[in-house]
C-alpha cells in the first residue's frame, strides 16, 4: 500500500483500540475503508484509510475519550456526605429527602429552589456506592413519596437509624464544605 494510507488494525494500535472501535468511529464519521489484498502469502483483504482520515478519527476518538473521563470525574464523586433534609418543617414536619452529595451547600441551594424551607437536619461521611444502601436501610418503614422522598410520624427516628447505620461504617473524614456548620444560612 502507499505511504498516504494506513491499516485500520495499525491505526487502532496506534490508539491503543480495538479494530471494531476504529471502524464503528469510521461509520459515524462516513468514512469507507478501501479493503485491498495484504502482500502476506494468505491474501487476505486489509481496510485501508487515508492518513488524513486517520486524523479526523483520531480527533474523534480523542474528543469522545474527553467526554467519557470528563463524565466520570464529575457526575460520581467517591467522596461526601450523606443527608437528611426536612422539606417542609413548619407545614408536613414529617416530609423529608435523603441522598448523598458531593458538596451539601450546592446541594441545599439545588434543593431550596422546589422547597425553599428546606433544613439539613443532620449529615453523615459516606461513599457514593453507599447511598442506595442507606436509603432502603434508614427508610424501611417510610411512606414513600418519590425515589428520596418520604413521609414519617417521627424524623428523629430516621435520624437514629442513619447514626446506628454508620456507626458500623467505616471512619471517613467529612471536608469542612460539606459540615453542617457551613451550610446553615
Amino acid at each position: 500500500m502507499d505511504e498516504k494510507n494506513i491499516s485500520v488494525i495499525d491505526l487502532a494500535k496506534e490508539l491503543g483500540k480495538a479494530k471494531q472501535t476504529v471502524f464503528k468511529v469510521l461509520k459515524r464519521l462516513g468514512i469507507e475503508s478501501r479493503k485491498i489484498r495484504g502482500s502476506d502469502n494468505r491474501g487476505q483483504r486489509i481496510a485501508y484509510i487515508t492518513y488524513a482520515e486517520a486524523e479526523r478519527v483520531k480527533a474523534e476518538i480523542n474528543t469522545l475519550h474527553g467526554i467519557v473521563a470528563n463524565r466520570t470525574e464529575n457526575v460520581t464523586p467517591e467522596l461526601g456526605v450523606f443527608y437528611v433534609v426536612q422539606l417542609e418543617p413548619d407545614h408536613d414536619p414529617g416530609r423529608f429527602k435523603v441522598g448523598f452529595a458531593s458538596n451539601m451547600v450546592e446541594r441545599l441551594r439545588a434543593h431550596r429552589c422546589s422547597a425553599p424551607f428546606s433544613i439539613v437536619l443532620k449529615t453523615w461521611p459516606c461513599r457514593s456506592l453507599w447511598e442506595k444502601t442507606v436509603i432502603d436501610c434508614v427508610c424501611d418503614g417510610c411512606e414513600r413519596l418519590h425515589t428520596e422522598v418520604f413521609r414519617v410520624d417521627s424524623i428523629d427516628k430516621v435520624i437514629s437509624k442513619c447514626d446506628a447505620f454508620f456507626s458500623l461504617m467505616p471512619f471517613l473524614n467529612e471536608s469542612s464544605e460539606d459540615s453542617e456548620e457551613s451550610i446553615t444560612d
